[in-house]
């Protein structure tokens, strides 16, 4: 782990090794790991050589008011994650259109909560890596986890404006976490916002650039003002509005291996922060080899881009076979030094 490689990543001072970070709830590898290293409780973090760590505060947690509970899939190795979907406290879109975030979910003590985050950061950052906050269910996140994405695609297709107007409140009373962390010494703020599913955007470009980019623009010049720098995270195919995310403020992207890695090195490797996109599905499906191309290709794209932190898009599941997980590893150890 080094916080001094990541962070010279971060100031795009390319490191002489390309800095790394992972998502996974792999449990079985991670003993695997413990065992290979003769360390017995060490956590993925050290293991794996970390120099940034993925975080996000939610907002809705915890949860006043009403959401709608879609259930949850596997993603940890023993289930224990499985949930099945209850139905929604939304009926009608016209309960979407009047809904009042503050009225439903209460108002934000913002100096308080500053205090409570930046007593977490000073406790966080004793870890050897890079760690940022930031909000999770940020703008369409919000309408996910509130109504369900039925009732989000219902109320945003009877009427984008209306339906975009309560994005713009929720955006509103996003703002009270937004404020509390510009108050701290955090110095990166990170939007995590699901706006787009794996075929690309949800809503026509219009709708984002009317409803979904402003709102980002106003967090991030709060964060910015304050000296934050700017990280964006969203699953599904982002690429069509990379430019937009630039255009709003975004100093950096994480993102699945459906957005183009290539376009945002070619574009933007000079200038912003990068991590990904190794393909996941290569890890779950492929072989030793195939998973060594892939490692290759994004580190060759990556390799002259000073920002650029090497990842696995998405997740290494509980699923991926442990030969391949290891050998993504031990490709990325043979490649790092530029």
């Amino acid at each position: 782990m080094s916080y001094d490689r990541g962070w010279a990543a971060f100031n795009l001072d390319m490191p002489a090794e390309i800095p790394h970070t992972q998502y996974t709830m792999h449990s079985p590898w991670l003993e695997h790991l413990r065992g290979k290293h003769g360390k017995p409780k060490a956590g993925f973090e050290e293991l794996l050589d970390f120099d940034f760590l993925w975080n996000v505060d939610s907002p809705t947690t915890p949860k006043p008011g009403r959401w709608t509970d879609m259930g949850h899939a596997v993603f940890a190795a023993d289930g224990s994650d499985y949930r099945l979907p209850k139905p929604s406290p939304f009926t009608d879109p016209e309960e979407i259109f009047a809904l009042d975030p503050f009225k439903e979910y209460g108002r934000l003590d913002v100096k308080a909560k500053a205090a409570e985050y930046q007593a977490w950061y000073d406790k966080a950052r004793k870890g050897d890596y890079v760690i940022p906050n930031g909000t999770y269910n940020s703008v369409v996140s919000f309408a996910i986890a509130a109504f369900g994405w039925e009732n989000l695609l219902l109320a945003a297709g009877v009427d984008s404006d209306r339906f975009g107007a309560l994005l713009n409140r929720w955006a509103d009373y996003l703002m009270q976490w937004v404020e509390a962390q510009a108050m701290t010494d955090i110095p990166i703020f990170h939007t995590h916002d699901d706006m787009v599913w794996t075929a690309g955007g949800i809503f026509s470009p219009e709708f984002y650039r009317k409803y979904v980019f402003p709102n980002y623009k106003r967090y991030w010049s709060t964060a910015r003002n304050a000296g934050k720098k700017v990280l964006f995270t969203s699953d599904g195919n982002y690429t069509q509005y990379v430019d937009d995310l630039v255009a709003a403020g975004a100093g950096g992207f994480i993102f699945e291996p459906t957005t183009d890695l290539a376009y945002i090195c070619r574009t933007y490797g000079r200038t912003h922060v990068i991590m990904g996109n190794a393909d996941c599905r290569i890890l779950t499906f492929g072989t030793v080899h195939d998973v060594y191309k892939e490692v290759q290709r994004c580190m060759d794209l990556g390799r002259g881009c000073p920002g650029y932190f090497f990842a696995v898009g998405n997740h290494i599941a509980p699923n991926v076979p442990i030969e391949n997980a290891d050998a993504c590893i031990d490709a990325y150890l043979s490649m790092r030094r530029r």
